[in-house]
């Protein structure tokens, strides 16, 4: 199982750039496209958001675009990807 994910919309100018942070460290993922009322169910019960993108890095919940680069900046995300 894929533990890199991100649930996302193509259109969202978020989720562009969050795959753009993962390309450039070199980070696989697969997109987890959101369509269907009960795929925005499912992003709800795993984040506790309605919004995309939410990011999950080796299974660890990171949140949205946002909180990616913070992660990114504060060394978070590379503490769990080395952990």
């Amino acid at each position: 199982m894929d533990k890199n994910i991100i649930y996302c919309q193509d259109a969202c100018m978020f989720c562009q750039r969050a795959y753009r942070l993962l390309e450039q460290r070199g980070i696989p993922f697969s997109k987890r496209y959101v369509k269907s009322q009960a795929d925005w169910n499912e992003v709800f019960e795993k984040t506790g958001r309605n919004t995309v993108p939410q990011v999950f890095i080796k299974g660890v919940y990171i949140g949205g675009s946002d909180d990616l680069y913070e992660a990114d900046q504060t060394g978070k995300l590379d503490e769990i990807l080395n952990g």
